[in-house]
C-alpha cells in the first residue's frame, strides 16, 4: 500500500487488522532454502536467492546478545524501515507490517512469521513470507549462529522474491537497489546492537 506521506498510527493499525487473514502471496513455505534459482509462481521469470553473511561478535556471550536482539526485530532499526508492531513475536502465524520509505513516498507491507529454526543455544532464527498487500512475493530468513571452529558469531539474512504488484514490476531496479541495502543496513544494526551490549557489561 502506497502513502504520498507518512500512515498515522490508526492506520497502520487498521492495516494491520486487515492483514491477518490475508494468505500468503506465495508458495510453498520454505523457498528461501532452496538456493537454486527456480521458476516465479507466475512463471514469467527467474527468482532470485540473494544472501548476506557476516561477523557480528564473538562467543557464547555475543550470541547471546545477537539472539535478543533477532529476536527484538533490531535488525530493522535501520532509520528508513520500521516494523509494526515494535515487538512483535516470534511466533508463526505472527502478522507485521513493514513500512518503508523511499523515493518521497511510503510503502506499507504485510507479512506473516512462517516458521522459525534452531533454538537460543547455537544457532537461531525465523522467516517471514509476504502477504497479498505485499508489493513482492517471496520468502526473508534471518538467522544468528555460532561457529564453532572459530567461534565467531554470524548474521545471516537470506531472501528470495519477485515483482507482485504492478508497480513492483515496473520499479524493479529500484526495488533491487533497496533489497541490497536493506541487507547492508540490517547487518550493520546487527553488529552495532551486539557491540552496544558488550560495552555496556
Amino acid at each position: 500500500m502506497m502513502f504520498l506521506r507518512r500512515p498515522s498510527p490508526s492506520a497502520i493499525d487498521r492495516f494491520l487488522r486487515e492483514s491477518r487473514d490475508l494468505p500468503l502471496s506465495y508458495g510453498p513455505v520454505g523457498i528461501v532454502n532452496d538456493t537454486k534459482a527456480a521458476p516465479s509462481d507466475r512463471g514469467r521469470r527467474y527468482r532470485r536467492v540473494d544472501e548476506q553473511v557476516v561477523t557480528i561478535g564473538r562467543g557464547e556471550r555475543d550470541l547471546a546478545r545477537a539472539y535478543s536482539a533477532l529476536v527484538g526485530w533490531t535488525q530493522f532499526d535501520i532509520g528508513w524501515v520500521e516494523l509494526f508492531p515494535r515487538n512483535a513475536p516470534i511466533h508463526p502465524g505472527t502478522v507485521v507490517g513493514v513500512l518503508i520509505r523511499h523515493l518521497g513516498i511510503w510503502s506499507l507491507n504485510g507479512c506473516r512469521v512462517v516458521y522459525t529454526i534452531g533454538d537460543d543455544r547455537s544457532r537461531f532464527g525465523f522467516a517471514y513470507g509476504t502477504l497479498t498487500n505485499h508489493e513482492e512475493a517471496g520468502e526473508e530468513l534471518f538467522e544468528v549462529f555460532l561457529e564453532p571452529h572459530t567461534d565467531e558469531v554470524r548474521y545471516r539474512i537470506r531472501a528470495t522474491s519477485w515483482p507482485y504488484a504492478a508497480i513492483a514490476h515496473l520499479g524493479q531496479p529500484i526495488v533491487r537497489v533497496l533489497q541490497q541495502r536493506f541487507r547492508r543496513d540490517s547487518a550493520l544494526a546487527m553488529q552495532r546492537a551486539v557491540a552496544t551490549h558488550a560495552d555496556k557489561t
